[in-house]
């Protein structure tokens, strides 16, 4: 049966990692500007299917008072002032007898498709940042949690090799020794911290918080969530219906294919009916009382139509207008392309999280059995060195081999989260 992947970040348990998704799913701005881009993109459709319909509709009027040149050409006997009162309504249609109203609506309506797919996928990049960058904070609090403990066991060696020093039984080399690894492994911890911060801060920004209020929801260093030794993925081809980056190139294609129909739909004439009807009345021999006209507006000699069809055609203009569709038409054969090189993206992005995602696994279980041993030769080497049975050189191998080990086996751990958050 497919995998329900759709809340796929329960698998680690974490109820920090599902609050974060919550709020930046609710809060993030970008989000919230593709949303906004949905409701354009209906309104768009609107428009686009309102022009199927007549597209010039109007009421108009007016009441005017003429006053002519007593110099006009002409003029003679003609009324020098008059008042004028008209009353009417308008209307043209231009028929779709070509298609490129319906093409504009298929145009449109998958531009609406579109802009649903690139808030899906605005989405699913948000949630999967969201869980990148909060294991990325929880591993460096593991590789600080680590580098403090071997910065406490080299001070605790250095006291060693500083007491035997004072009583003589071995030279100041193995203080200098110890010192100068302490130091080394000090200095791994400012950059750490730097990066949290860092990482904190670009959480809030996801979330659409200030950075200072980020902190009361992480609550305080907790270990990297576990993550599930086996997952279900469905299956590979389901990644063509799943993922929305696909979807919106495929709608993208879609919008540009319906502009090509409507370039083309440009090249033969358009037929329109128009027609109007109203009302017109007008006092008569320069009278100035205008209370007596204005009633003759509504009487059966007032009316005013005009009605009949028309037509245009832009022959002279079919040279441009045919290099416009071909333009139509070679914008189409790029999206085409796109959508294909999204296909192939898609299982490059899978191929590339599975064998990341199996093959931190195998590197953590190695880097676990590397990490005790280490542990265990520290203390051995430190128990003979204590007692004098070998040298400070093999407690220094040891503590740096622990630390170099344990820091990439907490790195190795949140990598394998990583992986997993981008195979899904």
């Amino acid at each position: 049966e497919p995998a329900d992947l759709s809340e796929w970040w329960s698998v680690f348990n974490d109820p920090v990692l599902d609050d974060l998704i919550e709020i930046a799913s609710r809060q993030n701005l970008d989000l919230q500007n593709a949303g906004l881009r949905i409701l354009e993109a209906r309104a768009q459709l609107g428009i686009a299917v309102g022009f199927q319909y007549p597209q010039t509709q109007q009421i108009g009027g007016e009441a005017t008072a003429n006053q002519l040149s007593e110099n006009a050409p002409n003029g003679a006997g003609a009324d020098k002032f008059f008042y004028n009162y008209q009353l009417g309504f308008d209307a043209a249609w231009e028929l779709d007898f070509w298609g490129r109203f319906r093409r504009g609506v298929e145009s449109a309506n998958a531009s609406l498709y579109a802009t649903l797919a690139d808030y899906d996928d605005i989405l699913v990049s948000l949630i999967a940042e969201v869980a990148r960058t909060y294991f990325e904070i929880r591993t460096i609090e593991q590789r600080l949690v680590f580098a403090r403990q071997n910065v406490s066991l080299q001070e605790q060696s250095l006291d060693i090799a500083a007491a035997r020093f004072e009583f003589g039984a071995e030279s100041e080399l193995d203080v200098t020794q110890a010192k100068a690894l302490l130091k080394q492994t000090q200095a791994i911890i400012p950059p750490l911290e730097a990066s949290l911060r860092q990482a904190k801060n670009a959480l809030a920004i996801l979330l659409g918080i200030l950075p200072t209020e980020i902190q009361d929801i992480l609550g305080p260093p907790k270990p990297i969530p576990t993550v599930p030794i086996e997952i279900a993925v469905g299956i590979p081809a389901e990644l063509l219906r799943r993922r929305p980056d696909i979807r919106l190139a495929e709608f993208q294609a879609a919008v540009q294919s319906a502009q090509i129909g409507i370039a083309k739909a440009d090249l033969y004439p358009s037929f329109s009916l128009v027609g109007s009807i109203g009302l017109q009345s007008s006092d008569k021999g320069g009278v100035r009382s205008n209370s007596a006209n204005f009633s003759d507006l509504f009487t059966s000699g007032g009316i005013t139509y005009v009605i009949g069809p028309t037509f245009q055609w832009p022959f002279f203009n079919s040279g441009r207008l045919k290099n416009t569709s071909r333009v139509q038409d070679a914008r189409f054969q790029q999206v085409v392309v796109n959508y294909q090189n999204a296909v192939l993206e898609a299982f490059h992005d899978v191929e590339d999280a599975t064998v990341g995602f199996l093959r931190t696994q195998e590197q953590t279980g190695f880097l676990s059995e590397s990490v005790e041993q280490y542990k265990r030769s520290e203390e051995l080497s430190l128990i003979q060195y204590s007692e004098g049975l070998t040298t400070y050189q093999r407690v220094i191998d040891s503590q740096r081999n622990l630390t170099e080990q344990e820091d990439a086996f907490a790195s190795a751990t949140g990598s394998v989260g990583i992986n997993l958050i981008a195979l899904y």
